[in-house]
């Protein structure tokens, strides 16, 4: 199954009601556990790569490999630029192959946030690749080795409903990306989400709506966000934080462990499960194509995926049928060359 853009895939979850998550890959390590977490559960699902982190990687080699693995799959993934600062960094991500790229000028003032994300757009679209833009402001993204100092969300700095209609009135974008009293990293206190702000939002503009900072959030807050209109979900810092707590207690239960490729393992085998239960609170579990069956209407640049209100052309067959109709064919034409 091919690719999927973002505009697509959010679509698909606005109209089936889900949100789709979006976990962040740091090393070629994360590829094949998250797409394994999403194939077991039956679902779509977004990797994407944050611009603060590319200093962990070679974003030419790793988009690539993911591009690759994803290609081989029989569930739609969209390749995504997570927090882009700057145009060169959206051209940077295009030429990757990336299918998707946000554009974050949420620190900019709003007329100069509109101003760079319609260029984003008019670039991206221009080539078939979605643009995710940010308005409002949930604070910066986590990027230090210890543990993020817990942030409390300004209210000042929440989305306001009539500059989210300007906004993608003005720039086109496919999904916006809105600050309803969530916040990057961990959070001070318990999150306190405006609902009644998001679902006038969710009135007021046309584009699916995306919710950062998902770590801390209650799974009942998930939920009530996903039936009020969120689409995609990112979630990243919970997610790094299970898996080096499950490395400190593998080394202290294994003093003696010298194995440095055992000892990741026990930190990607955390991740996935924690992708797992995030796919499944977020309600994206089963919304793929049946198991064991396979598109036979894919492109390269969309996944086509079986259901009728995403893909009204596409067509399945399942493994077995296709095993029999082929060696007919093959019987057949042996047949016929006696």
């Amino acid at each position: 199954m091919a690719l999927i853009n973002l505009k697509d895939l959010l679509n698909h979850a606005k109209e089936n009601k889900y949100a789709v998550g979006a976990f962040n890959v740091t090393n070629l390590g994360f590829i094949d556990y998250l797409i394994d977490a999403a194939i077991e559960e039956n679902s779509p699902i977004i990797l994407q790569i944050a611009e603060v982190h590319f200093k962990y990687m070679n974003l030419e080699e790793i988009v690539p490999a993911m591009i690759n693995a994803s290609k081989k799959v029989g569930v739609p993934i969209c390749i995504h630029l997570d927090h882009g600062q700057s145009l060169e960094t959206i051209v940077k991500a295009i030429r990757a192959g990336f299918t998707s790229v946000m554009f974050d000028g949420s620190k900019y003032p709003l007329e100069e946030n509109i101003a760079i994300t319609k260029e984003a757009v008019k670039i991206a679209s221009s080539v078939g690749v979605s643009v995710e833009g940010e308005i409002g402001y949930i604070g910066g993204e986590v990027i230090s080795e210890d543990s993020p100092t817990p942030q409390s969300p300004k209210k000042e700095f929440f989305t306001r409903v009539e500059e989210a209609v300007n906004f993608c009135k003005e720039t086109g974008v496919d999904a916006l990306a809105i600050a309803i009293g969530n916040v990057h990293g961990f959070y001070k206190g318990k999150p306190a989400l405006d609902f009644e702000r998001l679902s006038q939002i969710r009135d007021a503009v046309p584009v699916p709506l995306v919710l950062h900072g998902g770590s801390g959030i209650s799974d009942e807050d998930f939920k009530k966000a996903v039936s009020l209109g969120i689409c995609k979900i990112n979630f990243y810092t919970a997610m790094s934080a299970a898996a080096v707590k499950r490395v400190r207690e593998y080394l202290s239960e294994n003093p003696g462990v010298v194995s440095y490729p055992d000892v990741v393992k026990k930190g990607m085998e955390e991740i996935k499960k924690v992708v797992r239960e995030r796919l499944a609170v977020f309600g994206s579990s089963n919304m793929c194509a049946p198991e064991k069956t396979i598109c036979i209407s894919c492109s390269e640049e969309s996944c086509n995926l079986v259901d009728p209100k995403m893909r009204p052309a596409s067509r399945t067959i399942l493994y077995g049928d296709l095993v029999e109709k082929i060696s007919k064919e093959v019987i057949s034409s042996f047949s016929k060359n006696k």
